[in-house]
């Protein structure tokens, strides 16, 4: 290979490139910069087509990945940027588009990063043990070859992991030259080994604008009455605990958090709220979907009953906390209350979301297809905190089957003594996350977004 063909080949460096400079003539520096680049350079593989899913829970920049995804690939040299249509449920069932014909122009990715929800389409579906039931791998990997692809890649959370797991080890045992990437999605902020994933930011900023609302609006009357906020998140009480944020030089904040970490404690919960009502005539009180109680029922079943589960095993749907603890304090103490259940909301603001949040889900998107193109497999993409003044980050890889079905729980040390609140340490870690602003392009004074 020439000097030349080296410079414009798609390459990395393994390490910083070093060229002596201090040679008798111009031959000897060439010569040294020729074997400089073929003893210091890995060349990245070719991969001819690539394919990418989303699945899960969607988020308002679950497609800032996707588009991270389609722009490197094509940037890499990727004929092809094929796209599941319902993630591996739809792709058993053959439903593929072509993003190259979907995504015609830069205005297309700009407002496929504004749009929240899966551009693709979602599931939830668990493949089988391939030991027990290896017909949907071997449609898989007919469908892998039928279509040339080179990497896989599938956008989720922990759940969907597992699914990058499995289609690694079947492809490591099959001896298949496919990559399988994992790129971080779920608002839960849930996944290990990553700093946080992509998702959590913008909902978190959507959490703290609307709580702050809701104290400004619960001020209102000059009456006692407490708020109830349902916050999601189903094991873990990061979304909850984001409620914090709402304070500022302008506001207090919440009074309480409830997270799922610790278990409710009726008595507790009802003496320390008797004692804030004498203090201040109005209560917001944060609370998460999944918060129990000590012998480990949610509260929301306590008023809706158990509910179906999904394939994974997750309840499907956590709804009632709020209202449970809302009739609770009024039958109590006899006070005013209301419950809001924020929902979807937290998912799909698009108009709220962090700016740092938006480049963050494009970068890991961009970052594992190059760890495909580098030759990785059975990885998935992180996100590394450098520091936090000023706040920077890398990506970097772990791999993905120490991620599969494991949730990164809020840390005992973040949490307040009494357990009905976070520290300050929270604050600092999740306030970064938050900043800045993508604003929607809008057409007759509404978002426009980019569909299917």
């Amino acid at each position: 290979m020439s000097i030349s063909q080296a410079l414009h080949a798609n390459i990395i460096l393994k390490k910083p490139l070093c060229i002596p400079t201090k040679q008798k003539s111009l031959a000897e520096i060439l010569k040294t910069m020729y074997t400089v680049f073929v003893e210091e350079v890995c060349f990245m593989e070719t991969i001819k087509n690539v394919l990418v899913g989303q699945s899960g829970g969607p988020t308002a920049v679950i497609n800032a990945s996707l588009a991270g995804v389609y722009e490197t690939a094509r940037a890499m040299g990727a004929e092809h940027v094929y796209g599941m249509r319902y993630g591996i449920q739809g792709l058993l069932q053959e439903q593929i588009v072509d993003l190259n014909e979907c995504l015609s122009d830069k205005m297309d990715i700009e407002l496929l990063k504004r749009t929240p929800a899966s551009y693709l389409g979602s599931c939830r579906f668990r493949l089988p043990n391939p030991d027990v039931d290896e017909e949907p791998y071997k449609q898989l990997f007919h469908l892998f070859e039928k279509y040339e692809i080179g990497a896989v890649f599938y956008i989720g959370g922990n759940d969907s992991m597992d699914t990058i797991a499995r289609l690694a080890a079947y492809g490591a045992k099959v001896k298949s030259s496919i990559r399988f990437i994992g790129v971080p999605k779920t608002i839960d902020n849930d996944l290990m080994f990553t700093d946080h994933t992509p998702g959590y930011g913008s909902a978190a900023k959507y959490i703290a604008a609307t709580i702050k609302g809701i104290i400004c609006d619960s001020s209102v009357y000059n009456l006692n009455s407490v708020t109830v906020v349902e916050i999601m998140g189903r094991h873990t009480g990061w979304l909850a605990g984001a409620a914090s944020l709402a304070a500022g030089a302008d506001c207090n904040g919440p009074d309480m958090i409830l997270l799922p970490e610790r278990a409710f404690d009726e008595k507790a919960f009802l003496t320390k709220v008797a004692q804030l009502e004498k203090e201040r005539h109005t209560l917001v009180i944060a609370v998460s979907e999944g918060v129990k109680n000590k012998d480990g029922e949610f509260l929301c079943d306590l008023v809706s009953g158990p509910g179906a589960v999904d394939a994974f095993g997750h309840k499907a749907a956590l709804s009632g906390t709020a209202r449970y603890l809302a009739d609770l304090i009024k039958a109590h103490l006899g006070c005013k209350t209301r419950a809001v259940e924020l929902s979807v909301l937290q998912r799909c603001a698009s108009p709220l979301a962090s700016r740092t949040d938006v480049t963050e889900a494009y970068q890991v998107g961009g970052a594992a297809v190059e760890a495909a193109f580098r030759g990785e497999t059975g990885k998935m993409c992180t996100i590394y905190r450098v520091s936090d003044i000023p706040y920077r980050t890398e990506t970097g890889l772990t791999d993905v089957s120490r991620v599969a079905n494991k949730e990164k729980c809020v840390p005992d040390e973040w949490i307040s003594e009494d357990g009905m609140h976070v520290t300050p340490e929270f604050a600092r870690y999740a306030r970064p996350l938050i900043q800045a602003e993508l604003h929607p392009f809008y057409v007759d004074g509404v978002p426009r977004h980019l569909h299917l």
